[in-house]
């Protein structure tokens, strides 16, 4: 006697060895025995043998049409073996049953298990469901499979490319079009980035990059919404100065100017002008919201992301040969460059020059200022007013601070192509700390305290930059600044780049006008923008310094440079002397902090933004009666 029996969800056949009513022993088809309770047992036979039973069961079973069966089965609960002797029209064999139970089991949807060889036939509106649901999943594994296809041979499906920045920062696992892409990153050994690079997705690695930002913090895309134009203010007084700028060739937000104008009595009032969008618009008004959303201009090598609309920063900008509306702080200087009077105004102030520093720097700099020099358009006033920095930078204490620090200038041509795709970069050093460095540095240090004072007196909160216990922080109240040896610092200098700022000129305006303030002592609303500010702000000087490394890397590659000298930071911590890249490298020995090695690139990879270098030798150690220029870090004393 053998017997059909099911076993951890499959069928099996085998021999029965002692019959004991209740309960079978069976050595089954692979020789195995096992112990059954005849419950278990779905069909008792003679012929054929178990192995050919099921063997020949399957495949009559294939041969069976699903859908037939469910049409002549009847509505109630049935036992294969009696559906199998209506469906034969006599006593059905051992294999015809096996064949009718395989077949059943096997499709679930058309027949739902009701125990031990029972069925039901499916509902009708319940199996037209079911079947529907079928095809959908037969439909999404044919689109995945042809995504997925595409993929692998590098063509970028249409479908993907509707929602490359989720698929790339942010890929939801339960879209077709994710899955496809999931799964040609399996075929191909990639990762999204590169396989989407590939596929042409992407323009180049630095898409990757600055779109990510974009996904991140401009999820609306980088263009301005619809806002009312700012208005110039009317019936301003104009000031009787002629006033100009010091900016770098791509500055378009020009928020200072100065002017130097002789006194009667001798000596010179000196005047600080920062540029007034906060009389162009105020509080609550669309460009309000605009500029709070975004808190500060974006800066990166290449390009920038305003903070304010163009047609508002060409309306306010301290642009030369017009007159701009502006905040300034005077100066009364005696001949010896002592202050013996301030005065903060709200006017009209006639901009006639916008200096720029590769303009100014080669006939004004540290070997021209002590000395002769030639002559050129504001040597006078430029050197007054490195005089008059260098005696603010002494009252601070912090004469000479910035002497040893390195700025790097990074310029890209965006006409160029190149092998990593559109961009050539270009990046400049300089030393911090040249005159023109001191002279706008020290005005503006000054600018920010005497303004914040200026709050501060007059019991209107701003927001302030405070140092204590070298931990730098935000805050409404005006406090002592150690790094800069302030007795209080507020960021007003910027108002067309920096959202704290334009709160300050509102602040400071109402001040000098007599009007409420925008925001109220103990405001919520000023709260929330500081703590709001110095996240984001962060963010942005994070994504600025990790394109800064991106294009360094760009740069090697541009070049193709194997060997690079770099100076020792620390353990194995280097940074190239040519560009500001700061990596490590493994294979390096022990060094001396300070010392100059020479290394191999090996790898660099414009996505991760990582560099692989190999030491080579070591080319010098320290003087220790010597110093290193290091690179520079930003601080408050920037613009």
């Amino acid at each position: 006697m053998f017997v059909l029996y099911e076993e951890d969800g499959a069928f099996k056949a085998g021999t029965v060895l002692t019959d004991n009513e209740a309960t079978l022993q069976v050595e089954n088809t692979h020789g195995k025995r096992v112990k059954l309770k005849r419950a278990n047992v779905l069909l008792e036979f003679r012929e054929p043998g178990p192995a050919d039973l099921l063997s020949r069961a399957e495949a009559a079973a294939e041969e069976l049409d699903t859908e037939f069966l469910w049409d002549v089965c009847g509505d109630g609960e049935f036992g294969f073996v009696d559906f199998a002797a209506e469906y034969q029209g006599r006593t059905p064999s051992a294999v015809e049953s096996a064949a009718i139970l395989l077949r059943l089991h096997s499709a679930p949807i058309w027949f739902h298990r009701k125990g031990k060889g029972r069925f039901r036939k499916a509902p009708a509106d319940i199996l037209q469901a079911a079947l529907a649901g079928l095809e959908k999943k037969r439909q999404q594994a044919a689109a995945i499979e042809h995504m997925r296809g595409e993929l692998v041979e590098g063509r970028l499906p249409p479908e993907l490319a509707a929602l490359l920045p989720q698929a790339l920062y942010r890929p939801d696992r339960n879209r077709l079009e994710i899955k496809a892409l999931e799964a040609a990153c399996v075929d191909t050994g990639l990762s999204a980035a590169r396989l989407l690079l590939k596929c042409g997705a992407l323009g180049s690695s630095y898409d990757f990059h600055y779109n990510r930002f974009l996904f991140e913090h401009f999820p609306e895309g980088a263009s301005f919404p619809a806002f009312a134009p700012a208005t110039l203010p009317a019936e301003l007084p104009r000031a009787q100065v002629a006033a100009f700028s010091i900016d770098d060739a791509s500055t378009t937000e020009i928020d200072d100017a100065f002017s130097v104008t002789p006194r009667a009595e001798g000596g010179w009032r000196i005047g600080i002008h920062i540029a007034a969008p906060a009389l162009g618009f105020g509080r609550g008004t669309a460009l309000d919201a605009i500029a709070r959303r975004r808190l500060s201009t974006v800066y990166m090598p290449g390009g920038k992301i305003t903070m304010l609309p163009d047609d508002v920063v060409q309306t306010f900008t301290l642009a030369e040969g017009r007159d701009c509306p502006a905040v300034s702080l005077y100066l009364d200087l005696t001949p010896g460059l002592a202050i013996v009077g301030e005065e903060s105004r709200v006017e009209m102030v006639p901009i006639v020059a916008n200096l720029r520093h590769h303009d100014i720097e080669p006939v004004f700099n540290d070997d021209t200022v002590h000395g002769e020099g030639p002559d050129f358009a504001w040597k006078r006033e430029l050197t007054l007013l490195w005089d008059l920095a260098t005696v603010l930078e002494a009252g601070r204490g912090k004469a000479g601070g910035n002497e040893d620090r390195i700025d790097f200038g990074f310029s890209v041509d965006w006409t160029q192509e190149t092998a990593d795709g559109p961009g050539h970069v270009s990046i400049s050093r300089r030393l911090r700390g040249s005159p023109m460095d001191k002279l706008v540095a020290e005005l503006m240090i000054h600018a920010n305290v005497t303004w914040g004072r200026l709050l501060d007196e007059a019991g209107i909160p701003g927001l302030y930059r405070a140092q204590g216990g070298g931990k730098v922080r935000m805050t409404t109240v005006a406090a002592p600044h150690e790094g800069l040896g302030v007795e209080c610092y507020a960021w007003s200098s910027s108002p067309l780049r920096r959202y704290v700022d334009l709160i300050n000129q509102w602040q400071i305006v109402s001040v000098l006008k007599g009007e409420p303030p925008a925001f109220a002592p103990r405001s919520a609303d000023l709260m929330a923008a500081l703590r709001d500010f110095e996240l984001t702000y962060a963010e942005y000087a994070e994504f600025q310094r990790g394109m800064e490394r991106y294009w360094c890397l760009r740069w090697l590659r541009q070049h193709g440079r194997g060997e690079v000298d770099a100076v020792v930071l620390r353990e194995n911590v280097v940074r190239l002397t040519e560009i500001l890249l700061v990596f490590k490298v493994p294979s390096m020995p022990l060094q001396l902090p300070g010392s100059e090695v020479r290394l191999f690139v090996e790898h660099t990879d414009l996505l991760d933004v990582e560099i692989e270098a190999r030491f080579v030798r070591t080319l010098s150690e320290p003087d220790p009666a010597g110093s290193t220029p290091h690179p520079s870090t930003r601080s408050d004393t920037a613009r």
